[in-house]
């Protein structure tokens, strides 16, 4: 079949997408005895290379693969606990993540108290409240971290250790656990070591600057660059204490550039490979939380 055939077959098979995905599914369901108590979700998105004005969804947006430059497609994957598709829809390039959740569940028609597993980027108070009216049960990665001082310790099936403390009940009667993983402290930690490396490098390459001759020395000029610096590197930027020091027969021109790198206390760069997972299925016992969420991370 040539491909200009094949895409012509795939535009005829679109209007049919969502009763064909149901009944293979369903088919599999049959044959295989899967498990639709565990619904894994996420989104990604892919850029077009030119324009795509004609394409009402190509927008801009957060590209995955670094290219925000282009028009942009999302795509939402509802897939069960073995790795299957139960659903995928595609949405604008600018939609947000956590506008999705609820629009691809509903329809999904998922059984109820079906274990719902986020990727922290789509979690918001708003999801968990909808999901939580919605009679699901989920299970997502917080944005806090924090530290462990009684730790217990759990092999996964890929063999590797995770270090696990369940934390105290907050008002909202979720399970929360505190996790650590060394491999992932190592991949964190040299993530923000580059991180840093670079950023220190431009921050001393305007310092040194400032004492030559024909160098950029006016303060809103460098204040500009090193708000770039900041963008480009959000990462550890937030960190930083960065300063001029005025020259004093001129005030608007600088001789001096002075920073100070102090974590904040509860950070990927002073905790790495921590993470918190929280959910509401409080009927299952911690041990059996970890493992469901690691093949989204």
């Amino acid at each position: 079949m040539s491909l200009k055939r094949l895409y012509q077959v795939a535009d005829r098979l679109l209007p049919l997408q969502a009763g064909l995905e149901a009944q293979i599914y369903q088919r599999l369901d049959e044959s295989l005895g899967l498990n639709s108590q565990i619904a894994l979700y996420d989104l990604t998105n892919t850029y077009f290379e030119g324009l795509a004005t004609t394409v009402p969804m190509a927008q801009r947006g957060h590209s995955k693969q670094k290219r925000s430059d282009a028009p942009l497609l999302t795509l939402a994957l509802v897939l069960d606990g073995q790795g299957f598709v139960r659903r995928s829809q595609v949405f604008a390039g600018n939609v947000g993540e956590h506008s999705t959740l609820a629009q691809m569940l509903g329809a999904l028609q998922a059984a109820p108290g079906a274990l719902v597993v986020l990727d922290r980027g789509i979690v918001s108070q708003a999801n968990l409240d909808w999901l939580k009216a919605q009679g699901y049960r989920y299970l997502v990665m917080s944005k806090q971290r924090s530290r462990l001082d009684q730790p217990q310790t759990l092999t996964t099936a890929g063999q590797a250790t995770v270090q696990w403390q369940q934390l105290p009940a907050e008002k909202d009667g979720d399970i929360r656990l505190a996790c650590h993983s060394p491999e992932r402290a190592k991949k964190e930690s040299a993530m923000t070591a580059l991180a840093r490396t670079r950023l220190e490098t431009a921050l001393a390459k305007i310092h040194a600057g400032l004492s030559k001759p024909r160098a950029q020395k006016k303060l809103r000029d460098l204040w500009q660059r090193i708000g770039r610096l900041k963008q480009r590197y959000s990462s550890v930027a937030q960190h930083y204490q960065i300063d001029l020091d005025v020259d004093p027969g001129d005030p608007e021109k600088a001789i001096a550039l002075r920073y100070e790198y102090a974590p904040d206390a509860a950070s990927k760069a002073a905790l790495p490979g921590h993470y918190v997972l929280r959910s509401n299925a409080t009927d299952l016992a911690p041990e059996a939380l970890w493992p469901d969420l690691h093949p989204a991370h």
